[in-house]
C-alpha cells in the first residue's frame, strides 16, 4: 500500500486546504482573519522558544521547560487545536507518536479529536502480546540506531491515521512511524510536528514526497548567536 502521496492536498496548496477544512471547521467567513489566528499560535511557540529555548553543542535544541519533559498544557492544546485547522480530523481514527517526548502532544490531540492514542515502544516489555510490527531508525538523540516496536492488536488496516510529533530533526523517528503505518495497511491521513528543525532536511524531505505535512515552528538556523525562524 503506497502511504506517500497526496496529489489532491499538494495541488491545492497551503491555502487551499485551509480553505477547505480549517476555515470550515473555524466557522470564520474572513479568510485574513482565520490565517492571523493561526499565525498568532505559531509566534506563540517561536516566543517561547527564543525565551526558554536553549542551543546545545551539536546543534540540539532544549525545549524541555515546555514541550517534553514539564509540558504546558494550555500551549499543548493551542498546537492541537492548529493541526485541527490544518488537518481534517473528523476523518481520522487513530492519533500515532514515538516514545516518549512526543506522547505529551500526542495523548492531547487525540482527546481534542475524540480518537485512541498509540505510542512506537523503543523496547519489547512483557506487557505487549502477539504480533508486533518493526521499524529500524537511527536516533539524532541517542546516536545509534533503534527499533520501534508496535502491537499490531492496536494498529490496523481499517484505521485512518495522523502521526503527530513534538520535534523533528533528521525525520528518521517519522519515516519509521510511515513505516509502521503501511505494514499495518493503514491510511497515512497527515503528520503534524511541532518544532521542526528545517537545517537537517527531515521536513524538507517529507515535502518532498508529497506528504500531507505541517510543522507549526520552523528553525532554519540555532547557534551561540541565536535561533533563527524559517519565514
Amino acid at each position: 500500500m503506497q502511504i506517500c502521496p497526496f496529489p489532491h492536498l499538494q495541488a491545492k496548496g497551503i491555502l487551499g486546504i485551509i480553505g477547505v477544512i480549517g476555515a470550515k471547521r473555524a466557522g470564520v467567513s474572513d479568510m485574513q482573519q482565520y490565517v492571523e489566528r493561526m499565525e498568532r499560535t505559531m509566534q506563540e511557540l517561536q516566543d517561547r522558544i527564543r525565551k526558554e529555548g536553549k542551543v546545545l553543542p551539536g546543534n540540539i535544541i532544549k525545549v524541555d521547560g515546555f514541550l517534553n519533559h514539564r509540558v504546558d498544557v494550555k500551549l499543548m492544546e493551542a498546537i492541537a487545536d492548529e493541526f485541527a485547522k490544518f488537518f481534517d480530523t473528523g476523518d481520522i481514527t487513530m492519533v500515532l507518536t514515538a516514545e516518549a517526548s512526543g506522547i505529551a502532544l500526542a495523548t492531547i490531540c487525540a482527546q481534542r479529536y475524540g480518537v485512541p492514542m498509540v505510542f512506537a515502544k523503543k523496547a519489547k516489555s512483557d506487557n505487549i502480546e502477539g504480533g508486533l510490527y518493526q521499524s529500524e531508525i537511527f536516533s539524532y538523540t541517542y546516536k545509534k540506531k533503534v527499533t520501534q516496536i508496535l502491537s499490531k492488536e492496536w494498529l490496523t488496516s481499517s484505521d485512518k491515521v495522523l502521526i503527530v510529533d513534538d520535534f523533528m530533526a533528521n525525520g528518521e523517528a517519522v519515516r519509521g512511524l510511515c513505516d509502521l503505518v503501511d505494514q499495518a495497511g493503514a491510511e497515512l491521513k497527515g503528520i503534524g510536528i511541532a518544532v521542526e528543525k528545517g537545517f537537517q532536511g527531515g521536513g524538507d524531505r517529507l515535502r518532498g514526497m508529497g506528504l500531507n505535512y505541517r510543522a507549526l515552528a520552523i528553525i532554519e538556523s540555532a547557534d551561540e548567536n541565536g535561533i533563527v525562524f524559517r519565514d
